[in-house]
């Protein structure tokens, strides 16, 4: 039986867990709200403050449904109480971040700046000019907007310049020798 979706998911004060009838699990919380469709095979109870979720029979794809689903539901529920953040830090001479009002401006070396704006709830934190920080609610939104970021100008293995994940190892090649 699946580990992670025997567990049971407590909710915390403050938090609200609603689940529809076609399993569509809405979860609010004082970060915002976020709501999630769960499959249909999956029967997902809220009863006073605690969540849990039930599979029908001990098939493969229902085994791995099982843990997924209780997990997305875990994330939202950690996601409107604490929220997510994902750390970048950017490497090279010439190479910054700034925030303008609500807008990221990142200068990478391009002929031109790049801007992300906030939005779907994230925002960013740009404590200096080296580093960026995406806070949201949502896991996977916070990933993909951190993601795309880093996609811009990811980092090269000659000098390891680029913008890079916080704690993000970067495999350096020798580059040219002698003759």
């Amino acid at each position: 039986m699946s580990r992670i979706g025997r567990k049971e998911i407590l909710v915390p004060a403050g938090v609200t867990v609603e689940v529809s009838d076609t399993n569509l699990v809405t979860v609010k919380g004082p970060k915002g709200t976020l709501s999630e469709q769960i499959n249909s095979a999956m029967s997902v109870k809220v009863d006073a403050g605690v969540v849990t979720v039930t599979r029908p029979d001990d098939e493969k794809e229902n085994r791995s449904l099982h843990g997924l689903s209780r997990t997305l539901i875990n994330n939202m529920v950690v996601g409107v109480t604490t929220g997510y953040s994902k750390k970048l830090e950017i490497v090279g001479v010439g190479y910054k971040a700034a925030k303008n009002g609500k807008t990221l401006v990142l200068n990478l070396g391009h002929s031109h700046d790049i801007r992300f704006e906030e939005e779907n709830g994230i925002t960013f934190d740009v404590p200096d000019s080296n580093t960026v920080i995406v806070n949201g609610a949502s896991k996977q939104v916070v990933g993909q907007i951190a993601a795309q970021i880093r996609s811009k100008r990811p980092p090269e293995p000659y000098l390891g310049k680029g913008v890079k994940y916080a704690g993000e190892t970067i495999r350096r090649k020798a580059g040219k020798t002698g003759k």
